[in-house]
């Protein structure tokens, strides 16, 4: 471990895509300062899964891929599920999705609420959004909104490429405006209700990684270490993050701060192993307590989805991924989808799912008119087929709606196994535990198959519902139960993992843990209510917002 330094001002813990980018803006605001970025995983460049976006599919399981499974999932026939965790430098930036929203202002205004901090408002938070991004202009976008000369470039489907027109682009819009979704110029203004085009993070068909936008030049990088522990001293009584001890025993002391940046997921297991937990759970495997702190690894929330699939009457159409129509170089520029359809659960709904949950209905935020509680999208692919464990082919004969449920009340937990910092943490989503949930999800189904089957344009479409083996094909009069059968058979995460390091309950509102000087956290287990986005360009603004506060701290 020659290569290893004894020492370093900042030791950022967690290479993915908020430790790129907080150790950048770090070096970019101080150049005298030594920082060390720690990954697990290898370095992603050259890997052939991390350029073209379609490859993202095939990332899933692959050597880039934690492939986490959650444990029995009593609200979704006791199943296992599926929980992505990328183990790569640039982090979920090497093997997402791409897409890039970042919700309604509403949403922010709730997390600033639920901390007393209006500096994570929509407004504060703005400044960092735009400072991301370069926006590509459309038509009907507000500027107010948006940055021009940021390192991540955000374009919508129709801009990427003049060429990149899905054959059921118009068919698939009109049939969301005969169900009363309206179209909507900009998902990013703030206020997304509606339809809107997709915009996405890639740069000319290209994926943009967070180690190769955010210029990493003179910040040691140590791919392939694990860190087993945050090296805690106590100092006339007050516990003091002092550095960290790798998996073999090198110990890298920070002389400024240790900051945790390692996901929702391993954050709150690299805390409790550390000693920073609820006290039961790290006296039952023998870890002495530094921190007393129950709420490490609670308040789990994630974006439950579920994929209905249609099997195409008339394949040789060329409407579905697989066929030689695709190989237009333009439809490699993104994934195979064209809008983002955000909705509104009726609250007559939302107040007989509350009240079955036992939640006082006055001022309940789910109920105010512009919350997005789902967002539903038709994707030209069997899109999360093998996540469902169905077998359909990609050959241009099926397609598929997704609905996710964005403000889960339903909450989950994050805990540890063992002592092993190499072993998997114990992930318990407890999805679709609420009726809050339930009724929101119901909802969007039966949207979807509205969609798809009582529309002039969906039923053009001339596709059936694919059910599992052993399950009704559904329909809009199909029951609650024959919908949560459904979804206890099929739904799964969507990959937005966030709260189990909770801002307000695991650190306050300068991202620093509670009872330890010189440790914070920056990724997505720091956001504290659920908000309706992918939460990449959430967690960009976050690490260049925490590298602000840490620079004007120090």
């Amino acid at each position: 471990m020659e290569n290893i330094p004894k020492t370093s001002d900042y030791v950022v813990v967690g290479g993915g895509l908020a430790g790129c980018t907080l150790a950048s803006c770090l070096r970019r605001g101080n150049p005298a300062v030594s920082i060390v970025l720690i990954e697990s995983g290898a370095d992603s460049e050259g890997h052939p899964l991390t350029t073209a976006p379609l490859a993202s599919f095939a990332a899933h399981y692959s050597d880039l891929d934690y492939a986490y499974s959650t444990v029995p999932q009593q609200h979704l026939n006791n199943r296992s599920c599926y929980a992505a965790a990328a183990k790569t430098l640039a982090g979920g930036s090497a093997v997402n999705y791409g897409a890039w929203t970042r919700g309604p202002a509403l949403d922010y205004e709730h997390w600033a609420q639920e901390v007393k901090d209006q500096s994570w408002s929509y407004e504060g938070m703005l400044p960092y959004f735009k400072r991301t991004e370069t926006y590509t202009k459309h038509t009907g976008f507000q500027a107010e909104h948006h940055g021009f000369d940021g390192p991540i470039h955000a374009v919508s489907v129709s801009e990427s490429d003049p060429n990149r027109k899905y054959p059921l682009r118009d068919t698939v819009q009109k049939a969301w405006s005969e169900l009363g979704i309206q179209p909507h110029n900009d998902m990013n203004d703030g206020s997304p209700l509606g339809l809107s085009e997709i915009v996405e993070s890639w740069r000319d068909g290209k994926r943009q990684r967070a180690s190769q936008v955010y210029d990493l030049s003179g910040v040691t990088v140590l791919c392939g270490q694990t860190v087993q522990r945050i090296v805690i001293n106590g100092t006339s009584g007050q516990k003091v993050a002092s550095g960290v001890e790798l998996v073999g025993g090198h110990i890298i002391s920070a002389a400024r701060e240790v900051i945790v940046s390692c996901g929702a997921y391993r954050t709150p297991q690299l805390l409790m192993l550390s000693g920073i937990g609820n006290p039961s759970d790290l006296e039952r495997h023998n870890i002495p307590l530094s921190v007393n702190a129950p709420e490490v690894g609670q308040n789990f929330h994630d974006h439950l989805a579920t994929s209905l699939f249609w099997k195409l009457q008339h394949p040789e159409r060329g409407l579905s991924l697989g066929t030689p129509l695709w190989q237009d170089p333009a439809y490699q520029k993104g994934l195979p989808a064209d809008f983002f359809a955000f909705q509104h659960v009726p609250n007559e709904l939302l107040e007989e799912g509350l009240r079955a949950d036992g939640e006082a209905l006055e001022k309940h935020n789910l109920l105010e008119p512009k919350k997005c509680h789902l967002e539903s999208f038709v994707v030209y692919a069997p899109a999360g087929a093998t996540f469902a464990s169905m077998n359909i082919p990609v050959d241009g004969t099926h397609i598929t709606t997704v609905v996710m449920g964005m403000h889960p009340t339903s909450r989950g937990s994050v805990t540890i196994l063992s002592k092993d910092p190499l072993a998997a943490p114990v992930i318990d989503p407890n999805y679709y535990a609420t009726e809050a949930d339930r009724v929101s999800i119901r909802f969007g189904i039966r949207q979807a198959l509205r969609l798809m089957q009582e529309t002039l344009h969906g039923k053009s479409i001339e596709a059936i519902e694919v059910p599992p083996d052993g399950y009704p094909a559904l329909t809009p009069e199909s029951t609650d139960e024959e919908l949560d059968a459904r979804v206890a058979r099929v739904g799964n995460t969507f990959y937005h993992v966030a709260g189990t390091a909770s801002m307000g309950k695991v650190v306050d509102v300068q991202l620093k843990v509670y009872g330890i000087e010189r440790l914070r956290v920056v990724d997505a287990s720091v956001i504290p209510v659920p908000i309706s986005a992918h939460y990449q360009a959430i967690v960009y603004a976050l690490a260049e917002k925490a590298a602000d506060m840490i620079l004007q701290s120090s």
